[in-house]
């Protein structure tokens, strides 16, 4: 893309004075992991990508399935089938060719979530188990990578930022026991869309802060969302000295 068409593209975050090229600029160099394309994903690599994110790893193994379109929006019903990470590149090279996306559709294994990792400077987390989630944890703090953190169901929300880069800020294993009850998913409890949208345009957020190097990203803060009482809240997440994940 020429400067000229660059400038153009992405003039209104040119015009923000947190931004301006310098900022776009780091923007246009980063690549940022995500790992799930559902109803996170989606919302989060939709912005990401029109924001000019440099490079976008798009890492899911399920296909499209009907349920999934009320809410994971970079599908269309004739993606029915199809793997998520093919379809959802499909769509983002038509939102802005100049972003380089790349696909994982495999389960990614230890190695493999920490290689990966490596390569991002940010990593999304929109998975649906413990699981996915406690092993995306630890290929953060072993890379050092920071990891933006964010679940639904039925009406509520909730996103935090994991910092490894901050000696202060707890990581996912201090909010969570692996012992814990299941973490529950869509299909049995439910979600209505436009709480993913939501949930996924603000990782998109806090993951272009972290990028740009601008604001106070929600790092050591639980951001709760209750879509029937349209209301935000915020707590502490406090580092557990005896983490087994980021402790001594």
């Amino acid at each position: 893309m020429s400067a000229a068409n660059e400038r153009l593209r992405y003039a209104r975050q040119y015009s923000l004075a947190e931004l301006g090229p310098s900022g776009q600029k780091r923007i246009c160099d980063a690549t940022v992991l995500i790992i799930g394309m559902g109803g996170l994903g989606c919302p989060a690599a939709t912005y990401l990508g029109g924001a000019g994110v440099g490079t976008l790893l798009l890492s899911d193994f399920d296909r499209v399935d009907l349920t999934n379109l009320h809410r994971q929006i970079l599908f269309e019903t004739s993606d029915v089938g199809r793997e998520k990470t093919r379809a959802a590149a499909d769509r983002l090279a038509r939102v802005n060719p100049d972003v380089a996306l790349e696909i994982i559709d495999e389960r990614l294994d230890a190695d493999g979530l920490r290689a990966a990792a490596e390569r991002a400077d940010v990593v999304l987390d929109g998975s649906d188990n413990f699981g996915t989630r406690f092993a995306v944890n630890l290929a953060c703090r072993k890379t050092g990578t920071p990891l933006v953190s964010g679940a639904t169901i039925r009406f509520e929300g909730q996103l935090t930022v994991f910092d490894p880069r901050r000696d202060d800020c707890p990581c996912y294993r201090c909010l969570y026991d692996e012992d814990g009850e299941a973490l529950e998913n869509c299909t049995g409890a439910g979600i209505l869309g436009p709480v993913a949208g939501v949930m996924g345009s603000a990782m998109a957020v806090e993951a272009l802060k972290l990028i740009v190097g601008c604001g106070e990203p929600l790092a050591g803060r639980l951001l709760l969302y209750d879509a029937l009482a349209g209301s935000w809240r915020e707590l502490r997440i406090p580092r557990d000295p005896d983490c087994p994940a980021c402790g001594p």
